[in-house]
């Protein structure tokens, strides 16, 4: 009998000419019965082009740039380089779209991307529409405990910003200045089916970010980032699109500057350190949506053998400052979160942040918890929003947050296959 990993690269195989002439950007065509699983949609772009075979690139973008760390596959047809990183430098500096695909396997490296030109890193995988059967992982980076680099940007498993200043995080409520002048990076970035792990410690022992995104567009579709600390940071003017992810950490693991929006993912929660969210937000002249939107997702305790000793243990987030911005919509939420929700933090006072629910439900979801007063700032404080239908509104999408300087929507960048509203 033929296995369901077969049939599907059978069903992709079919669906595109034997040719590596295809454009930058085809979306596979497929036969009847040849699905994509939950989404109801055909199977992606790169689906052809990302199952193993003999011959790895023969359903690949002509534009594509192979990475075979056994340096077995070599062709006059396309470049081949044993790391990602030097596929990423090999890159030219032009205009035109360039896709990397990444064969199966491990790879222990920190990834630094700073073209300002569309790029796409593909892993392989037999299924793409599912990431838990993800075949390429990138392990890297490095935990900024008692301080020993002098910016956490050092630690990052992958980082996307046009040059160090622009990733520098900095400290205090108000992070590194970065200099005017400085250059926006990448305008479409996009990554699918790679799992990134910042392994150094199995405890939160100092930031250790998993990706760092900042003055870039960033894509993250069906990929995996694992940390303790800090996991996710979106630096200023950074955008960042995460679909169907998998986010893992323990301690204020989403935090930035910029605008993050999750859609349909899992937060697997390791501990209870913090909160799960702790922006910073941005002060501009311009009225911005700066914040991190978790939307339609899960937010669970890692596994079972946790979960018991996690209950009623962990808050949602705390502000790390007054332009904090963060909301759960429509997102269930295991025994694990505190009947308070958010939690406070010092003596930031509250106003104008806002830590919001809309939809969410589960056991973490109590009512009666969330009007419970805290002292923040030496006033009792609800902590916790319950946004009505208007005020989740100018929040609910993507094309409502990832917005310019004049409030006109930018999303662009993120590929539509994905993009459900």
């Amino acid at each position: 009998m033929l296995s369901k990993a077969y049939l599907s690269s059978l069903c992709l195989l079919l669906a595109v000419p034997f040719s590596r002439t295809l454009p930058v950007e085809t979306r596979t065509t497929l036969p009847a019965g040849c699905y994509g699983k939950r989404t109801g949609i055909h199977f992606t772009t790169y689906s052809a082009c990302q199952i193993p075979s003999t011959d790895p690139m023969a359903h690949c973008p002509q534009s594509a740039v192979l990475v075979d760390p056994s340096m077995t596959h070599i062709s006059n047809d396309y470049p081949t380089y044993p790391t990602i990183q030097q596929a990423i430098d090999s890159i030219p500096n032009n205009n035109r779209r360039y896709t990397i695909l990444v064969m199966a396997g491990t790879y222990r490296e920190q990834l630094n991307v700073t073209r300002a030109a569309p790029l796409s890193i593909i892993g392989q995988t037999y299924d793409p529409l599912d990431h838990s059967k993800n075949l390429v992982t990138v392990i890297g980076g490095t935990a900024n405990y008692n301080s020993r680099y002098t910016d956490n940007a050092f630690t990052s498993t992958l980082t996307v910003a046009p040059n160090l200043n622009a990733s520098l995080t900095g400290s205090g409520p108000t992070g590194f200045a970065v200099p005017e002048g400085t250059p926006f990076g990448n305008i479409d970035f996009r990554v699918y089916n790679i799992d990134f792990r910042n392994t150094e410690f199995d405890i939160s022992n100092g930031p250790a970010l998993a990706i760092s995104v900042s003055r870039a567009n960033a894509g993250l579709y069906y990929c995996g980032f694992y940390s303790y600390q800090d996991t996710v940071y979106i630096g200023k003017l950074g955008n960042a699109y995460f679909f169907q992810n998998e986010i893992a950490g323990q301690t204020d693991f989403l935090y930035g500057f910029g605008t993050a929006y999750i859609s349909n993912s899992k937060l697997l929660m390791r501990s209870c350190g913090g909160g799960v969210t702790a922006w910073k937000g941005t002060n501009t002249t311009f009225e911005n949506k700066y914040g991190v939107y978790i939307a339609s997702s899960d937010l669970v305790a890692a596994n079972s053998t946790i979960a018991a000793t996690m209950k009623g243990k962990c808050a949602l987030g705390r502000p790390w400052n007054n332009l904090h911005r963060s909301i759960f919509m429509d997102t269930y939420m295991d025994a694990s979160i505190k009947p308070v929700g958010y939690i406070t933090w010092s003596s930031i006072p509250i106003p104008p942040a806002l830590l919001g629910e809309y939809g969410t439900y589960g056991p973490g979801w109590d009512p009666v918890g969330r009007n419970t007063t805290q002292n923040q700032a030496g006033v009792p404080t609800v902590m916790t929003t319950q946004l009505t239908d208007a005020q989740v509104k100018k929040f609910r999408k993507p094309e409502d947050v990832f917005i310019t300087e004049q409030g006109k929507k930018n999303i662009d960048w993120i590929d539509e296959q994905f993009y459900a509203w």
